[in-house]
């Protein structure tokens, strides 16, 4: 009979905290970049496209879903903006002081994917507020989209790359213990 994997070993080794060695933390943060580079305010990158070459209908859809999501934002925006902006640097100061002062790995890892999701919130905001501020649309609004997108891109690129750099040198430090 061959080696037997007991299950208690297998979940715990499934659901460890130490993030950085983790399989799981890893595609959690490729998932939510890959996420955050679709949805551009809320709107889908395919609907962003497909307006660019069909025109038409999918155009005034694109105008439409845009409009929504836009009015959306602000709203949130006037309405509990202070209160979340205090939310968030409070979160992200809790994070930081237990993972890089305290050196709990779980807070720096969601730190690293935290403090980035933070500026992509910002970005989306801030480009909110040139529609409606231009009066954009047709193919200037895509346009805007398509260069927050690749702002979100550039964004997500730096941070996985900090992530993993980080990451390495947990696992290094960790396994030299």
């Amino acid at each position: 009979m061959g080696p037997r994997v007991d299950l208690i070993d297998f979940l715990t080794e499934m659901i460890d905290l130490r993030s950085f060695s983790n399989l799981w933390y890893w595609i959690g943060l490729a998932v939510l970049w890959s996420s955050a580079s679709h949805w551009v305010l809320g709107v889908p990158f395919d609907l962003i496209a497909r307006a660019g070459r069909k025109g038409g209908q999918v155009a005034i859809d694109l105008e439409l879903a845009v409009g929504v999501q836009v009015r959306r934002a602000l709203h949130i925006a006037e309405s509990a903006g202070n209160f979340l902006i205090a939310f968030v640097f409070f979160v992200l100061t809790v994070l930081v002081l237990l993972g890089f002062v305290y050196g709990v790995e779980f807070a720096q890892a969601v730190f690293l994917m935290m403090c980035p999701m933070s500026l992509v919130g910002a970005m989306n905001l801030r480009t909110a507020r040139q529609i409606v501020g231009l009066d954009l649309s047709g193919d200037a609004l895509r346009k805007l989209l398509l260069r927050t997108r690749l702002k979100i891109q550039m964004l997500g690129s730096i941070s996985i790359f900090l992530t993993a750099c980080w990451g390495m040198y947990q696992n290094l430090l960790t396994g030299a213990l």
